[in-house]
């Protein structure tokens, strides 16, 4: 049974624990939230690769002590060339492709983000870019075991990646899986990793990694050149957020989901007062999402193609009238349309009082697989993620697609900030809310939080099945009950990967900070 970390001088959590423990580092040695955090991207994309990579996105929400949540989008956009008219021409009449050299057309990101961070929240006594790459160099370097999740990710998709250029050379093992426990290194990575740490992020956007990137890319037949990364660069924004009776909520602008995972809570907090107990409150969080999906698979995308602005949609009488949509007793027949993805999401904390909300993926397991020999790079497939006819998410160039990352973060009158999130594609903002629901609401402590059993209204994770999943720790008569509501519901083991691999850490006024970790993952919760 795990219980919450605590400590007074800052916290880390992350789903591998290696990364949580990098981040712990840099706190120690009077490093700040956010850097701890650059640490604990850089060696999660080492330790952690199917589930993301320096070859995908990320997305940062940070709250430093007496000042407005920042965020920052560091979501690549799609190449140039990248049309419906230069897949058609490929060949691609029906849908963009999952795997493979077309399917990597959109510029990573995530490296840029870390870059948009430091220089957001500037340390008086900065670290250097070497030591916040340093864990993450010598795990590449030196191996580390392979998690058994890992491994399993690896059996399960190896039908789709074990052809696509570069990933067998790179996370076979003389053409076999490496089991739990191997270790695992990877030298291109550890070598790129290094070069960024002496030439500056700038090289892997401008520099020499750019050109290796772009000359692999064009000759395997993806649409992204060497001007595509030139032009990127992330950006600060401003967050969305809703007001609801326990705190303000804060998450990331479309074409991310986190206007879906606003809404989902928005809504609750409007019928909460008859999910007090039982079942109820499952129940409510349910059809709550129900509302929140249905309209955003109706609205969502990049912000350039939305027929309305995020803000709109999360007015009053919008959320009022969804929830009043919402019947207490019975379930809305579903299903609809889900959307997949694979992801990363971390928090910290320093004794400064900044707080740190941060996700990366590569969108799929091992993104488009594409993987370069000479870096190490895998690149993501997001861009698949673009819908091929007429719609918010159609394919264009230099445009976002849709993206299933969110990472949350909560304001309470008293001081409090909450930083939590998963990974789970279509699973991330239902997570969310349940973890929010108990903690803020239900009265859970953090652990038992992210802990307790959770479900997940649709597919995820290659599932191909529409249902409510429940996981089998739940009470049996609540599984009898949902099932006499309506729900569709299929039963999961009792700690089960669809459902997410979660967070939090809370930084409370006085200085106390908590941190929770995910028994589903390979990670760690640490407090100082």
């Amino acid at each position: 049974m795990l219980n919450t970390t605590q400590g007074f001088r800052g916290a880390v959590t992350a789903p591998h624990h290696l990364a949580a423990q990098a981040g712990q580092d840099i706190l120690a040695e009077g490093g700040s939230a956010i850097e701890a955090m650059v640490a604990m991207a850089a060696t999660i994309a080492v330790t952690y690769p199917h589930m993301n990579g320096i070859g995908g996105d990320g997305f940062w929400l940070i709250k430093r002590k007496d000042a407005p949540v920042q965020a920052i989008f560091a979501g690549g956009h799609s190449a140039a060339l990248a049309s419906r008219a230069w897949y058609e021409a490929a060949g691609f009449t029906d849908a963009i492709p999952t795997r493979g050299a077309k399917a990597a057309l959109t510029v990573p990101g995530s490296v840029d983000g870390w870059r948009t961070a430091l220089e957001a929240a500037p340390s008086a006594t900065p670290l250097p870019l070497s030591r916040l790459l340093e864990h993450a160099i010598y795990h590449a370097e030196a191996g580390f075991p392979v998690s058994n999740n890992q491994s399993q990710c690896i059996t399960d998709k190896m039908d789709g990646l074990k052809d696509v250029p570069g990933f067998a050379d790179t996370y076979l093992f003389g053409g076999a899986i490496p089991v739990a426990g191997a270790r695992f290194t990877q030298p291109a990575l550890a070598a790129t990793l290094r070069q960024i740490a002496q030439k500056g992020i700038a090289d892997y956007y401008h520099g020499d990694l750019a050109k290796t990137h772009a000359a692999f890319l064009e000759a395997q037949g993806s649409p992204l050149r060497l001007e595509d990364f030139t032009a990127y660069s992330a950006r600060a924004v401003t967050p969305l957020s809703v007001k609801t009776s326990k705190a303000r909520l804060y998450n990331m602008i479309p074409p991310t989901q986190g206007m879906s995972s606003l809404m989902i809570l928005g809504i609750y907090d409007r019928i909460q007062t008859w999910a007090k107990e039982g079942v109820a409150p499952i129940h409510a969080l349910i059809e709550a999402t129900k509302q929140a999906f249905i309209l955003r698979n109706r609205e969502l995308g990049d912000l350039s193609a939305m027929r309305q602005p995020p803000e709109t949609i999360l007015q009053d009488q919008v959320l009022d009238d969804l929830a009043g949509q919402i019947d207490h007793k019975r379930a809305l027949p579903w299903p609809y349309e889900p959307k997949d993805g694979d992801t990363i999401w971390m928090g910290a904390s320093d004794a400064e009082g900044t707080s740190v909300s941060f996700i990366q993926s590569v969108y799929w397991e091992f993104g488009s697989g594409l993987t370069c020999p000479d870096t190490g790079v895998f690149f993501q497939n997001r861009g698949a993620g673009f819908g091929m006819g007429d719609g918010v998410n159609q394919i264009a160039p230099r445009k976002v697609p849709f993206h299933t990352l969110n990472p949350a973060m909560a304001v309470f009158e008293d001081g409090r900030v909450m930083a939590y999130g998963t990974m789970g594609g279509e699973g991330q903002p239902q997570t969310q809310a349940a973890i929010f629901a108990r903690y803020a609401y239900l009265g859970q402590e953090l652990q038992q939080a992210v802990t307790a059993p959770r479900w997940l209204l649709g597919r995820t994770w290659g599932d191909a099945t529409t249902s409510l999943k429940l996981e089998a720790r739940f009470d049996p008569d609540w599984i009898t009950a949902l099932s006499d509501m309506g729900h569709e519901t299929e039963i999961l083991p009792d700690y089960s990967d669809l459902v997410g691999h979660a967070g939090a850490v809370v930084t409370h006024l006085d200085g106390l900070v908590e941190a929770a970790t995910d028994p589903r993952a390979n990670g760690l919760a640490l407090a100082r």
